[in-house]
């Protein structure tokens, strides 16, 4: 099945959060900037937000991914 093989490969980056937070930015600033009509502070704001977003879920797996120090109770 060399169809699902690669439809697989095309949607599995979409499971990241990440990925779909950058996804959904983009989108959303090229809606904004184009479909909408709105003012470039606008566009701006999504992007930040969206950076944000993603510079926080990259902070949360960091943390997530560290290994925690041994209780040292009893001793």
């Amino acid at each position: 099945m060399a169809g699902g093989s690669a439809w697989r490969r095309l949607f599995t980056p979409l499971a990241s959060r990440k990925t779909r937070v950058a996804l959904a930015t983009v989108i959303a600033a090229y809606a904004a900037e184009y479909g909408l009509g709105v003012s470039e502070e606008v566009v701006l704001t999504i992007l930040g937000v969206g950076i944000s977003l993603i510079l926080g879920i990259a902070h949360e797996d960091n943390g997530a991914k560290r290994v925690q120090p041994r209780s040292v109770v009893g001793r």
